[in-house]
């Protein structure tokens, strides 16, 4: 009896706990600035998953920069070079005599066509230009991302000012609502403008209109129609109707409402009326009226915002505006700047990617250009992965949706790709996509010439079922998985010296030997491997799941069996192509070899000590100090290299000032908290809040770990929600750097392994033996590593850890404790 109080006791503290935190992150879960924004990286973002703006609170001149993330350049098309599939005998020949410069070049004249994909475009802006705004004092704005609003505060002599903006999901517009304190005090034109761009505008008593058509493109003829709506409705005063323009004079209240449809059906249809959907959303908006449209947008978004709450601790740096707190977070103590960038990276999540429309791209769905950098596109050698990151163990887990659907339609396309240009049965993509679902290679053999944006794409699908355990979502995937390893099944050849089975062509992203000048293609690759060895080892535990395809389980057992080995290179790095070409002043961004360590579990601390030294010694060689969705990857890494230290060394690169003293940029953070390569580049910002995550909960590697990788700077803190593999999710809090108490929520029921540095103790708990029971955390079988000759052996020093397992029940809840 007295241990079950015990238990209640601390439960209902730890509730009290979670109640004052959660009022405590919504008071300071602000981006907050005394001026207005006077770039479009000090602009801030809201967001639907389909609307975009950017919002600069500029008094006088006030700017909603607007995107709908179906407006692309081009229209439906394909890039395929059906000459690749007569080339390829030639180029792996020559690939495999090691001239790996003709054979690059032969690559460039036959698997390419010039069409490299299309670029995301703005839908343009609205501008409001106010009048009798000479000089205005106390300046506020903010980003509320506890509600998603913006808002922007100041006053003319004794006039106060307020805008208030935000982006509904549920209803499928932008609002912004425009006050005064004082009446008649509102007097503004208003336009809706794209540059540069054929556009018609006309106005209507209350409405502005814009159509117009996305841009050719390298050759392929713009298709997408846009039609971009705003209505205004006022208290008092007048709205006077323009050529061009609207008019709003003596109005004590204005608001905006902005709605835009495109023509965009599929990748393959444009049959729908862009005029009909911008209407039919501004029609419903307006009778629903502000206040309600902002209640229900609230109450949509904080269902997924408050799945989570993080205290790192806070000082006073909460009272700085953002900017100066990033200016001086490197050289202060501002932990609270970790939470509500772990948080903005959720917001961005939530903003830019809901269940029904296109995953986030290069830049989310933020973009003020008709040809952004690197088009703002799907690159899938590294960044559209790195976007869906944190969905799953931070609690978004329907927001990657419309990557699963993304790499469905990639299934469809991609099967025509490796046929054409392969002789290949399934599918393949290569590593750059768009709206088209283009799968053939672009841009050129040095970056183009990797045939496993398909293979890494599919361990996102695996990974929702892992954390989910959803049978029917699993058997809806599986023909996805089934064909994309049907490619390689077909596409591998062997390597004459080890007769190992290869990729080949095909290169290690983004990067060549140091040696090689250039010249990036070979076989083999570590990653290209490590792919494979996920990909056929999780289609065979799906196939047997699914009790299906029997004879194909033994045809990948077979080729799984014949693929290269991780390898241990001559300085005690781990290998990053067939051959030992690493060399230790390489500082490129890609770290793609260690693939295997994160995003996969393939090496582990516990099960692979040579090769987690390995990526140590490969990881410590590149640096730390790169472009921001480096740093961010490497946020990752160091947290499963269990070292919290150096991945805080990372975020507090990562959230360094991107401008530098000589007027240039460099990888780290703009004002308003995006991620900057530079330029900016959203998957910066989702790979550091995984990175984050992953510090304090990790569930790859057999277990369920808790603060696995804790700096010292977080000594004390709490987490609610994070999720782990087999539908557990996790509450904790933490004193002194040791774990306090536990509350663990089992959707799934099985058994429950935690693994911990400090002796826990709890109801029905019990110490591990064996390997985990539960199929969700099955560790993989890999190779044997080879290891070069001649290697100084390093001993891996580890903190103690101990085990627990706890049988659970579905929608039964856990309390652990440390040990007294």
């Amino acid at each position: 009896m007295k241990q079950t109080i015990k238990y209640c006791l601390v439960l209902l503290f730890s509730v009290l706990c979670f109640g004052e935190v959660y009022a405590q992150q919504n008071g300071n879960m602000k981006l907050w600035y005394d001026q207005p924004a006077a770039k479009w990286v000090e602009a801030l973002p809201i967001g639907n998953g389909r609307l975009g703006a950017m919002i600069y609170g500029d008094p006088k001149n006030e700017i909603i920069q607007l995107n709908e993330n179906t407006i692309y350049a081009g229209q439906p098309h394909r890039n395929d070079n059906p000459n690749a599939r007569q080339a390829l005998s030639k180029v792996r020949e020559l690939i495999f005599s090691e001239d790996y410069k003709e054979a690059q070049e032969l690559i460039n004249q036959n698997f390419f066509t010039g069409k490299n994909g299309m670029p995301y475009q703005t839908a343009g802006l609205v501008r409001i230009s106010f009048k009798g705004i000479e000089q205005p004092e106390n300046y506020y704005r903010e980003l509320d991302i506890a509600n998603a609003v913006v808002r922007t505060e100041y006053s003319v002599g004794s006039t106060n000012y307020k805008t208030e903006a935000f982006a509904s999901f549920p209803d499928q517009v932008i609002v912004m609502k425009i006050t005064a304190n004082q009446s008649e005090s509102l007097n503004f034109d208003l336009f809706l403008e794209r540059e540069n761009s054929e556009v018609q505008v006309s106005a209507k008593p209350n409405r502005l209109s814009m159509t117009g058509v996305s841009s050719n493109h390298e050759g392929v003829e713009g298709g997408v129609k846009f039609d971009s709506r705003v209505l205004v409705e006022t208290i008092g005063g007048e709205v006077i109707e323009k050529d061009g323009f609207l008019q709003v004079e003596k109005a004590d209240q204005a608001v905006l409402y902005i709605s835009i449809g495109t023509n965009f059906k599929s990748y393959a249809d444009l049959s729908r009326t862009a005029g009909e959907i911008a209407e039919n959303h501004l029609i419903k908006a307006t009778e629903k009226g502000y206040e309600a449209l902002l209640k229900g947008h609230v109450a949509d978004y904080q269902k997924l915002f408050n799945r989570v709450l993080l205290d790192l601790g806070e000082t006073d740096s909460i009272k700085n505006p953002t900017d100066i707190r990033i200016r001086d977070f490197a050289k202060g103590q501002d932990p609270q700047l970790v939470t509500l960038y772990y948080q903005f990276g959720r917001y961005l999540l939530i903003s830019s990617s809901r269940p029904g429309g296109q995953p986030a791209n290069l830049q989310g769905i933020w973009n003020d250009r008709l040809v952004p950098p690197w088009d703002s596109k799907y690159t899938i050698n590294i960044n559209a992965e790195m976007n869906y990151w944190p969905s799953e163990i931070t609690n978004l887990s329907e927001l990657n949706l419309p990557l699963i659907e993304m790499v469905r339609d990639l299934s469809e396309t991609g099967r025509k790709t490796a046929k054409e240009m392969y002789g290949a049965d399934g599918w393949v993509a290569h590593h750059n996509t768009d709206i088209w679902r283009i799968t053939g290679p672009v841009d050129a053999a040095f970056w183009g010439m990797w045939p496993m944006g398909g293979a890494w794409l599919c361990q996102h699908l695996f990974d929702k079922y892992d954390f989910g355990g959803d049978r029917d979502y699993l058997e809806s995937i599986y023909p996805i998985v089934r064909e994309a390893t049907r490619f390689y099944l077909d596409f591998l050849v062997e390597e004459p010296k080890s007769k190992w089975l290869v990729v080949a062509p095909s290169i290690s992203p983004e990067n060549a030997p140091l040696a090689h000048q250039g010249i990036s293609v070979g076989a083999g690759n570590t990653m290209d491997n490590q792919l494979l060895f996920d990909l056929f080892t999780r289609t065979i535990a799906a196939a047997k799941l699914l009790q299906v395809d029997s004879l194909l389980i033994l045809d990948i057992n077979e080729k799984l069996k014949r693929l290269p080995p991780m390898q241990v290179g001559k300085w005690g790095q781990l290998q990053e192509w067939m051959s030992d070409w690493d060399n230790p002043d390489d500082h490129h961004r890609h770290v793609s070899h260690l693939y295997g360590l994160y995003p996969s579990n393939q090496i582990s601390p516990y099960r692979t000590p040579e090769l987690f030294l390995a990526s140590r010694k490969s990881l410590i060689a590149r640096g730390d100090e790169s472009t921001g969705w480096s740093m961010g990857w490497k946020v990752n890494l160091w947290a499963r290299l269990l070292d919290g230290d150096h991945a805080m060394k990372l975020i507090r690169d990562q959230l360094s000032p991107a401008g530098s003293e000589n007027g240039g940029e460099r990888g780290g953070t703009y004002p308003n908290l995006f991620d900057a390569h530079p330029p900016f580049q959203i998957d910066g910002n989702f790979g550091c809040t995984s990175g984050i995550a992953e510090m304090l909960l990790q569930s790859h590697d057999g277990a369920i770990h808790v603060l696995p990788a804790l700096p010292e700077s977080w000594a004390d803190g709490s987490v609610k929600g994070l999720r782990a593999r087999g539908g557990f999710e996790i509450d904790m809090d933490w004193e002194s750097g040791q774990v306090s108490t536990i509350t663990i929520k089992s959707t799934l029921g099985g058994n429950c392994r935690i693994r911990s540095y400090n002796e826990l103790e709890g109801r029905k708990l019990k110490k591990a033996i064996g390997l985990n029971s539960n199929l969700y955390f099955k560790q993989p079988e890999i190779k044997n590593p080879s290891i070069a000759e001649n290697v100084p052996l390093e001993t891996l020093e580890l903190t103690t850890i101990h085990e627990y397992d706890l049988n659970t029940k579905p929608g039964e809840s856990y309390q652990l404790r440390i040990q007294n």
